[in-house]
Parts: C-alpha cells; structure tokens; sequence
C-alpha cells in the first residue's frame, strides 16, 4: 500500500496510549516518529536536575530560558531498543517516565517559551517530511496543515489503570489514587493554559480507545488512511 508522504498530528488527553499509536503507525507505514511529549519531559527533567523548580514546584524562568536560548541539546536517537531520548550524549528515556517527572512537567510545558524551543526543535525534525507526531497541540499549534489529524481519548479510570500499569512495569510502586490525581492535575492544566491549549481540531478524526487492543487502533487508522486517500490496496 503506497501512502502519500504526509504529515500525521495526533493529540489527546495523557495515558490515552498516543505514543503507543503513534509508534505502531510509524513503523506499520513507514513514518518518522516524533514524540513531542518527551521533549517537554527533557526539559522538565534537566530543569529539576539543575535546581530549576523548587520544592513547592516554582520555576525558575530566567534561568532556564537562559540554558534554552544558549541551545540545550535534546533530540531523538535510533537505538537497537527503539528511539530513545537523549539529553546531549545521556540517554534519558528512563528517567523523563518517572512520577516525579509527570508531576511537573504540565506546568513546565505551559511556559511559551518552553513549547517555543519544542516546537522549533521539532519543525527541524520534521523537516524531510512524512512523520507522525504526537503531544497536546501538534494538530493545532504545531502543525496546522498537517494532512491528518487525529485526536485521543479514552474514559478517566481506563486511562490511570493504564499509566499505573506503566510504572509498575518501570519498577515503581505507584498508588492508583495519585496516578489518578495526577491524570486530572495534567488534564485541567493542559486545556486551561493560556499558550495553545490543548483542544480537538476541527478538523481531527476522533478515537475513543478504550476498549480497543492495539491492533484495532491499527486496523482503524488503516480505513482512515484507506478512506481519505482513496487507497485501494
């Protein structure tokens, strides 16, 4: 099956699995994946880790405008377990999945000159075309034009059994009630911050997956594809 070289935007609510979709979709039709939703977790994870936000979770602004403007090096690197993350030469994909990370991230990523640098960052990816990205304002913000948009949800519990489930597999020892907590926190943060909300575009394609297995959702962006593009094969 031939499909155009197009640009895919896929947005949503956190623990709907956009990452998971995204992934399967690029390597199913050939994409590059951009994963926008691990930048501002880099961000957020070197600002913490350069005393950037306190313990009552301010941030320090002009410091870590400072550090972006001087050019922190965040970017994406193919490795024999997948596309990883990678501050400078560490490779942080671990560390940018933690609790401690998601609880700060959101306010972090409101910042208009934090999704500024992102958003540069990832235009400079996607600059040979034909990816799939997924994050909060991709069909929005970022790339308005993109061919295909696509916009997650899934029901509030199916959504924190899963990111509880996601820890647990990461060797923590999450409690339900605070994953939960942190699912709403991140949801009221992200579609009430003043610098692209997040928000369904008018014109995405909307998936409810919470009662679908990961070969349905593929099976589904296939008719989309199909369908849009007068795929017959």
């Amino acid at each position: 099956m031939i499909i155009p070289d197009i640009t895919i935007a896929v947005d949503g609510y956190s623990a709907t699995g956009k990452s998971t979709f995204a992934k399967l979709v690029a390597k199913e039709f050939a994409f590059l994946y951009l994963d926008s939703g691990a930048m501002y977790r880099a961000v957020t994870l070197f600002a913490q880790e350069n005393g950037m936000i306190d313990a009552d979770a301010n941030i320090d602004l002009d410091a870590l405008k400072a550090a972006l403007d001087k050019g922190l090096d965040i970017h994406f690197e193919h490795t024999e377990d997948g596309c990883k993350t990678f501050i400078g030469e560490r490779c942080v994909e671990k560390d940018i999945r933690t609790m401690g990370v998601s609880s700060q991230v959101s306010p972090v990523s409101a910042v208009a000159f934090v999704r500024n640098f992102v958003d540069d960052k990832l235009h400079q990816f996607s600059a040979a075309g034909r990816v799939i990205m997924d994050g909060r304002d991709i069909g929005t913000t970022v790339f308005p034009n993109a061919e295909v948009k696509i916009f997650m949800t899934a029901r509030p519990e199916v959504r924190a059994q899963r990111r509880f489930d996601e820890l647990v597999m990461k060797g923590e020892n999450p409690d339900m009630e605070e994953v939960m907590k942190n699912l709403q926190e991140r949801d009221y943060i992200d579609s009430h911050r003043e610098v692209s909300p997040l928000s369904r575009a008018a014109d995405a394609y909307v998936m409810d997956n919470s009662d679908m297995t990961l070969h349905e959702e593929t099976v589904w962006m296939l008719g989309l594809l199909q369908g849009k593009f007068g795929i017959l094969e």
